[in-house]
């Protein structure tokens, strides 16, 4: 697995007349001898469509990476030489002249292979200039040694928008490094991210990393409150057409559609991955010396079916890999979820961990069959981004095949409403039996908190059953009781385990055979020494 690729300001950014000439779409057009000869004063014609057969002519030929020298001042830099690197503000694209505005990042370091970008108007496109000028050089680099420097391309962009305050640009998503990107709601700071595609994530193969490899922004006006990113994919396995449309807000929502094409089988395909990081919560808190009561960027993984039943899996950062797959037919969302949004519970002033965003895929049209496919992977380091989610169709993908997909994407603090379902607040995990006697040494015990409008609407004398279960093993005791400290329901199951395979245990609410709850799932295993 690849780790948490750090956003930092870009450095100059100089993209010549040569990129446009080799990007997708105006090859396709050399090679079918409908391009013209020169430039015409719009520029080069562009619309999705134009790219998607680039992209499928590519798919027919060869993986070739592309090759271009960097300067000798970039490829050299280092992390801390390349965070000296700042985009000035007061140079942003469209400053002023429309409510979004763009900045380059900065080559170098491990953004090796450059990112072209080019500006869409009126249906043709142009590459985008970004002089010297616009970047700032700090110590410890020495500004002189890159005055004059041109680049062969840039690492990616940003966009900024007033999202919080009608007098400040704020950032609100960046492109950077391979297909990642992430995307801010009001009032989150940055946290887990999106890719544009995961192939063979968690297999005997190894995993491949597609990128995109050129971007086609739309111009905003005045009055766009949304817009347009497209971008082109390569990888040695699958070519890609993508095109954004995002709509900033209290939730930002980014409609996605993704043409791919495919130059290899390959075994396991993701649509829709994101990337997030859990290193502790109060199910593994005692694995971790640290003051802090949890470190995450995300709790848990929703999943919301096709017949409305809702599935929360808690988060686990296993002693080993874990996979786990939710088979499903055209689900109607899944996503990771920050929940947890009390400071308190937290305690970190710097990380912030309480303004995370959550990230909710909702798919557009008829996926068929699948199955979401969960990757936690051990980490000792919240640097490190261990959770890994996505679809996976149904199916072989076989080399030759063209496939699209169109989601909806919605970041931000993303609100659940509790007056149908209770939702899970915690999980907490621990030696099983009774506390102060002895108790058999393989007993385990898990602790399940839900709340919500439609457990403080139950009778007085109301109790609610918890319908249990477990892959293998025996639940020797279930318990459900009202904490009258702050109103939750708890769940308390203590577990025989079997063998060394993983146990996946789930369980939800019930009273007068009505559901009161989503469904809670998690998967633990004996030689699992952080839970």
């Amino acid at each position: 697995m690849h780790r948490r690729s750090f956003l930092v300001a870009g450095g100059k950014a100089l993209i010549g007349t040569s990129a446009i000439m080799s990007s997708p779409f105006a090859l396709a057009q050399q090679q079918s001898g409908t391009a013209e000869s020169g430039h015409s004063p719009k520029g080069e014609p562009f619309s999705f469509d134009l790219l998607t057969t680039a992209m499928r002519e590519r798919a027919k030929k060869p993986y070739q990476p592309i090759e271009e020298e960097q300067p000798p001042q970039v490829a050299g830099l280092s992390y801390d030489e390349h965070r000296a690197i700042r985009f000035l503000p007061e140079e942003a694209i469209w400053r002023g002249q429309a409510p979004f505005e763009l900045q380059a990042f900065h080559p170098g370091w491990l953004f090796k292979q450059p990112v072209h970008l080019f500006v869409v108007d009126d249906g043709h496109a142009e590459p985008l200039f970004i002089d010297s000028n616009s970047f700032e050089y700090r110590k410890p680099l020495e500004a002189e040694k890159f005055a004059g420097v041109e680049l062969p391309g840039v690492a990616g962009f940003r966009l900024h928008y007033p999202l919080n305050n009608p007098d400040v640009m704020d950032e609100l998503i960046a492109f950077l490094g391979a297909s990642y990107f992430r995307a801010l709601g009001r009032g989150n700071v940055y946290g887990l991210s999106a890719r544009g595609l995961a192939v063979n994530t968690a297999t005997s193969l190894g995993e491949e990393f597609p990128r995109f490899t050129d971007f086609w922004i739309e111009r905003p006006s005045r009055e766009n409150r949304e817009i347009k990113v497209y971008a082109s994919l390569d990888s040695a396995s699958v070519t890609g057409a993508y095109a954004f449309t995002i709509a900033p807000g209290a939730n930002t929502v980014m409609e996605v559609t993704a043409r791919l094409f495919l130059r290899n089988d390959i075994e396991r395909l993701g649509i829709a991955p994101m990337t997030s990081m859990f290193l502790f919560a109060e199910n593994n808190r005692s694995a971790f010396d640290d003051y802090r009561g949890k470190v995450h960027d995300s709790d848990g993984l929703k999943v919301v079916r096709q017949n409305g039943e809702e599935l929360w899996r808690s988060l686990n950062n296993p002693s080993e890999l874990a996979n786990s797959f939710f088979i499903e037919e055209s689900p109607k969302a899944f996503g990771l979820f920050q929940r947890d949004r009390n400071f308190d519970r937290y305690q970190d002033a710097g990380a912030s961990y309480e303004r995370r965003p959550s990230l909710l895929v909702e798919p557009l049209g008829d996926w068929g069959k699948g199955a979401i496919n969960l990757v936690e992977i051990p980490t000792e380091l919240e640097v490190n981004d261990n959770i890994v989610a996505f679809w996976i169709p149904e199916g072989k993908a076989k080399a030759g095949q063209e496939l699209e997909y169109r989601y909806r994407l919605t970041w931000g603090a993303i609100g659940e409403p509790s007056d149908r379902l209770a939702r899970v607040l915690a999980l907490r995990t621990g030696v099983g039996g009774t506390s102060g006697v002895e108790n058999p040494g393989d007993l385990r015990k898990f602790v399940v908190d839900f709340g919500g409008e439609i457990l403080a609407r139950l009778p007085e004398a109301g109790e609610p059953r918890a319908i249990v279960s477990a892959s293998r093993g025996e639940i020797a005791h279930t318990a459900v009781s009202r904490i009258d400290a702050n109103g939750v329901w708890r769940v308390v199951i203590d577990l025989v385990p079997e063998g060394d395979a993983p146990i996946e245990l789930s369980g939800y609410l019930t009273f007068e055979d009505q559901r009161l709850s989503e469904t809670w799932t998690y998967q633990w295993r004996r030689t699992d020494g952080r839970s």
